[in-house]
């Protein structure tokens, strides 16, 4: 079977969602916690600074905003209201046009997100995608679940081990066809060079440098 793979942030997305579910979470579960908004703010700025990592500041701004632990039943409702409010206002037009012509063709879709699965999985869920590839949070032994990320964060050569991985657990290995790959960011130039077709989508400067170079399409999502 051949495959469709998508990043989600700005590229089936208009506008990035990590942050925005965060407070989402906060202002309907516990608006009291915006009070850590300059916290999250200097969190984001010592990143920029390369002090903590990516994943680090995740899970920082998870603990600020939504709490070091959430029982699940608690957390769907969360989940299932931002995505609702995702796909409603929140899809690039090209993206929708984009998996239609990758069902029509037969192809297995699939998602590949920075973004935590948890969340990811939903809006996907809604746009019709088959599988999620995504970073993962930790469980407790009582069902609630931890501001800790498990295992990597989706992101850079990260995300193309963790596909890897799918591909292996999914049976395909050696069995999967032609690859075609969807993303806005260079930071996913190792899936790009990986996939037998990669699409820029709406690239800023380094990823359509990048294209030009390596003869990758190029798409205008809106």
């Amino acid at each position: 079977m051949d495959l469709a793979i998508y990043d989600m942030d700005r590229t089936v997305t208009r506008r990035p969602t990590y942050t925005n579910f965060l407070l989402h979470c906060a202002i309907r579960r516990a608006p009291w916690r915006l009070v850590f908004l300059p916290i999250v703010v200097g969190s984001m700025l010592a990143y920029v600074a390369k002090l903590i990592t990516r994943a680090r500041l995740k899970e920082i701004n998870h603990a600020l905003l939504l709490g070091r632990s959430i029982r699940t039943t608690e957390l769907k409702l969360l989940v299932d209201s931002f995505a609702d409010a995702e796909v409603a206002h929140n899809i690039r037009p090209g993206a929708r046009a984009a998996i239609a012509r990758d069902r029509a063709e037969g192809r297995r879709i699939v998602m590949a997100t920075a973004s935590y699965r948890f969340y990811a999985a939903a809006i996907a869920d809604r746009l019709g995608f088959d599988d999620v590839i995504g970073t993962g949070a930790m469980l407790g032994l009582d069902e609630r679940l931890l501001s800790r990320i498990d295992g990597e964060n989706c992101y850079g050569e990260a995300k193309l081990r963790m596909i890897a991985d799918w591909v292996e657990k999914s049976g395909l290995t050696g069995k999967h066809g032609h690859v075609r790959f969807y993303s806005d960011h260079v930071t996913d130039a190792p899936v790009f060079e990986w996939a037998d077709e990669a699409v820029a989508v709406n690239p800023h400067g380094k990823l359509r440098d990048l294209a030009g170079r390596r003869g990758w399409a190029v798409e205008d999502w809106g």
